[in-house]
Formats: structure tokens, C-alpha cells, sequence
């Protein structure tokens, strides 16, 4: 079967084919993305821009042509936080629905962190024992943690990187004030969650998804994604600790030079960065593994779940 995803992300909008069915791993067939940046086309009422609607309106149009030239089956559309805390969310999703003909379901911040956490322990296994799963996204973090695939604690707060950057790192590269008043709010928000979250439990294997942890691994010395999905990728305490101060040290062109840095990402990831290091040290985590698999594989395999055992081709009880 032929699955769509089409994630509409505060920094990503991103279409995902994938050739999948229950029981079996989904295998990329296209990808097709673009930076939007939505939570920049948010003005100080938190109304998404006529800008911001019109190309979000235009990309969900091309995306739906693409899918159906890609022969996809079943488009999956959802938004996160951008559309999500929008004062126009509902009516901008109403009317691309219009315009485009597909239906934009909001995720909330909770099943963000819980359809991550599915990925992250399919991918991971059951021997993986009790997950701690991080995630960094445009405009919220997610924490999960469990022993099965629904998490015992679901966590999401608005400390995503692209927020904090528009909202508190007004300079290029940041003030020293603005970056210890941003590690301040950063840590002080996230305290509040440990003793729910941890209280289930200490965790077997401490996990990190989303870009940020990609850049932060690989600026730290983590091998390139040319060289697949399956090599082993890691982020430690003591390197989160040390790209945090120096990143809000660096300008957005200095960060763009690094190793595996976009020059779209690099303006963010400072503020990122600070939220890296705030989970690792107020979790007592000292090494992060990196997954290649988040949110999109989530919403993917939980629908693949929900599919009728007839699409199953490895059953042949209806043969």
C-alpha cells in the first residue's frame, strides 16, 4: 500500500511517500519539503499571516498533485503547534480544505509526544526496556516515557526552537543577558515536568528525535545521514553542555558553516541547542541516542495498525 504523509511542522512542511503495510517497516518511496517557517508568519495576536496561509494554501495544493502523480492510496494530513495555537487555525485548515480537497487533522501536543514514542520504540524494540524520548521541534518539546507503545508520561511544552528564537533572541548572535535569560525560562520550564515523568520509573535507554539533536550529534562528531539510517548516532552530556554555550556564542552564518548545519536551521539552533542541554542535565541523561524515525513514522505506523488484516498481504486467511 501506498501511504502519504503530508506533516505541516512550525518550521517543515513536508510530504513523505512510503510504500508500507502492517507488519513490515515503511519503506520511503519520495520526499518532497520546503521551510515555511509558519511560526515566523505569526503576528503578535498569534494570527497566522496572509502571507503564511497563502503559502501554506499553495504547498498542501502542490503536495496533493504530487501524491496523486506518486500514486499514494491514503494522504495522511496533519499540523502541529504553528496551526495548532494559531488564532486562525481552524478557518485557514477550513479553507485549504476548500482550495485543496484534504482534510488537516491538528495534533495536540500530547499525541505528538505519544506518536513519537511509538516510532522511537518500534524502531528501538521491546529489549530496549523502559524509553525516555526527547523531541525538539519549531515551536514545542515533546517527552515521552514507558515500557509499552503508549507512554506512561506525555509531555509537550512551548520551548520549540523556532519560538524561542523569534520570541527571546533578538540579536545576532545573542547578548549574553538574552542567552542566560533564555537558559533560565528554558530550565525552569522543564523542571516542572521531571518528577512526573520520572517518577514511572528511571529509563533502560534515553532517546533523542528531531533535527536539532541530528545537527547537535553531528557537529559533536556523529557520523553523516549519507551514511544511512542504520549507523549508530549518540549525543553526550558533556558535548550538549559544551554547543550550547558556544552556539549562542556564534552567529547564524558562523552556525551555517558547521558540519551538517542548514542555512535554514542555523538561525534557530542556538535556542535549540539551550533546550538539548536543559533536558540532558535536569534528566540526569548522559547519552542521547539518536532515531531516525518521529512523528511522521508515527502517524504511519499507528494508521497502518488500524488497517482492516485483509490488507495484510502476508494473510492468508482470505486467500
Amino acid at each position: 500500500m501506498r501511504l502519504g504523509v503530508l506533516d505541516i511542522g512550525s518550521n517543515t512542511v513536508h510530504l513523505l511517500v512510503v510504500d508500507a503495510h502492517p507488519g513490515a517497516r515503511p519503506i520511503p518511496a519520495y520526499s518532497h519539503k520546503e521551510e515555511l517557517r509558519l511560526s515566523e508568519h505569526l503576528d503578535e495576536g498569534d494570527t497566522l499571516s496572509a502571507e503564511g496561509v497563502e503559502r501554506l494554501g499553495a504547498f498542501v495544493e502542490e503536495a496533493v498533485r504530487i501524491a496523486e502523480d506518486k500514486g499514494v492510496e491514503d494522504l495522511l494530513a496533519f499540523a502541529t503547534s504553528a496551526v495548532r495555537e494559531a488564532a486562525n487555525g481552524e478557518q485557514v485548515l477550513a479553507d485549504i480544505d476548500d482550495r485543496c480537497g484534504v482534510r488537516i487533522d491538528v495534533l495536540s501536543g500530547r499525541d505528538e509526544a505519544r506518536l513519537t514514542f511509538l516510532a522511537v520504540r518500534r524502531w528501538f524494540g521491546w529489549s530496549s526496556g523502559r524509553l525516555l524520548v526527547f523531541d525538539i521541534g519549531g515551536g514545542s518539546l515533546e517527552i515521552a516515557s514507558g515500557v509499552d507503545e503508549e507512554p506512561d508520561a506525555a509531555v509537550s511544552l512551548p520551548l520549540g526552537a523556532g519560538r524561542l528564537t523569534r520570541d527571546r533572541l533578538t540579536e545576532d548572535p545573542p547578548t549574553a543577558e538574552e542567552a542566560r535569560s533564555l537558559r533560565k525560562h528554558v530550565r525552569g520550564e522543564i523542571a516542572r515536568t521531571v518528577r512526573d515523568v520520572v517518577r514511572h520509573g528511571r529509563p533502560d535507554r534515553a532517546v533523542a528525535t528531531s533535527k536539532t539533536f541530528k545537527q547537535l550529534a553531528r557537529i559533536a562528531g556523529a557520523a553523516p545521514s549519507g551514511d544511512g539510517l542504520y549507523v549508530s548516532r549518540s549525543l553526550t552530556r558533556q558535548d550538549s553542555a559544551r554547543w550550547a554555550a558556544e552556539l549562542t556564542t556564534m552567529s547564524a552564518a558562523e552556525r551555517a558553516g558547521l558540519p551538517g548545519v542548514s542555512e535554514g536551521r542555523a538561525a534557530q539552533l542556538a535556542a535549540g541547542a539551550v533546550v538539548a542541554d536543559a533536558v540532558m542535565d535536569l534528566y540526569e541523561v548522559d547519552r542521547l541516542e539518536v532515531c531516525p524515525w518521529a512523528l511522521r513514522e508515527g502517524v504511519i505506523l499507528r494508521r497502518l495498525d488500524m488497517l482492516p488484516s485483509s490488507l495484510d498481504p502476508h494473510n492468508t486467511a482470505t486467500r
